[in-house]
């Protein structure tokens, strides 16, 4: 059955407006429809964020085709961060997955920044929450870039999947993003995370946490959290503005966990930034042979070549390809990529293996915004 309201992709930052319009209008996809909750990717690279330094201050023989192109093209005429990518998908082969547009543009960006997930969420009387998942080293560039774009003022929750650098050090800067009415313990935001992370984030922002100025900091105060310990386990959901989430968690190498998330209350996504290996619980709890299908599942993919080993933190993309097999939901986004990827090559490539395994799987994108029915 296709469900009563699929989900949307719109475009990222569309430098010609008129462009993404076959009419030469307007596309409709860039203007977000106010009663709808949507899911924008502030983030879909790797801990080194895209291009990869080394590449241009250690360049190899030949130069890396991917990064070198940041330096030597302008991002409007960048293959891999400013084109019109067309999915060859035919809808009527995935009418109960996601709808795509014909085409979509990937965002005019030349970085790719670490992994980081906003859900704008609409509650039934139309008021908008905004929930983010993960505040990593680029957290400003994405404030400066997204969050003015899609004209977002302020974040109402924030959820940490992990302690890594890529996940929590953009808390520093977190308190940009703040409501402008927080002046008192009853607007304080809460920030959802385990006690393992809590320890880490207390030894590096001890100010934070405390909430105790510092010397020289007599007309500033420190940015005032709830800071809110959940535990990794998936029968303990919590709520953040309102929004029911599963934890997930996952192993991020054989010794370390990391969290992932269920959330949706009329459809069912399931969000897996940092993920080597999916444990048999979680697997279950996210799958069509288990608890029921998802409507759409967000997966990491860090390498393009290889199978991994017991020593690896992240997937590669067969292991990915082969974990959407496994939980088989309707629709599935990568995130997390390196430098080997090669955006339009790699999509067409999905596009190959989405038709013969009957599941729509494509690359997400900086600035990417889908509108979905949570």
């Amino acid at each position: 059955m296709i469900p009563a309201k699929l989900p949307r992709i719109c475009s990222g930052m569309d430098p010609d407006p008129a462009a993404a319009s076959p009419t030469g209008g307007s596309a409709a996809a860039a203007s977000p429809p106010t009663s709808s909750s949507s899911l924008i990717f502030l983030g879909t690279g790797c801990s080194g964020t895209l291009p990869d330094a080394r590449c241009l201050i250690q360049p190899s023989v030949p130069p890396c085709a991917v990064c070198s192109t940041s330096l030597s093209l302008p991002p409007d005429r960048n293959p891999n961060y400013s084109q019109d990518c067309k999915i060859d998908l035919d809808p009527s082969e995935f009418s109960s997955c996601l709808k795509f547009d014909k085409s979509i543009r990937i965002s005019s960006i030349v970085v790719m920044c670490n992994t980081s997930l906003l859900i704008d969420y609409c509650h039934d009387d139309g008021a908008h929450k905004y929930i983010l998942i993960d505040v990593g080293k680029t957290f400003r560039e994405q404030v400066l870039r997204w969050f003015v774009h899609y004209k977002v003022s302020s974040i109402d929750s924030i959820i940490l999947t992990h302690e890594h650098a890529d996940a929590i050090l953009g808390l520093d800067d977190v308190w940009v993003a703040l409501p402008s009415s927080q002046r008192n313990d009853s607007d304080q935001v809460p920030i959802f995370l385990t006690q393992f992370t809590m320890d880490s984030v207390a030894a590096r922002f001890p100010n934070m946490v405390s909430q105790k100025l510092q010397v020289g900091d007599d007309f500033a105060r420190p940015a005032e959290f709830d800071w809110r310990i959940i535990e990794g386990d998936v029968d303990k959901p919590f709520v953040a503005s309102e929004l029911e989430f599963l934890p997930l968690p996952v192993m991020h190498g054989e010794d370390y966990v990391c969290l992932g998330f269920l959330f949706g209350r009329k459809v069912r996504v399931a969000y897996l930034s940092d993920v080597s290996r999916i444990p048999q619980r979680t697997e279950h709890a996210i799958s069509k042979s288990g608890a029921g299908q998802l409507d759409l599942l967000i997966l990491e993919t860090n390498r393009l070549h290889g199978e991994g080993d017991s020593r690896s933190c992240h997937l590669t993309l067969s292991q990915s390809l082969n974990a959407v097999k496994r939980i088989c939901p309707k629709q599935a986004l990568l995130i997390g990529m390196n430098h080997e990827f090669e955006h339009h090559r790699e999509n067409q490539m999905l596009a190959g293996w989405s038709r013969r395994e009957g599941i729509p799987v494509q690359l997400a994108h900086d600035g990417l915004r889908i509108f979905i029915d949570l």
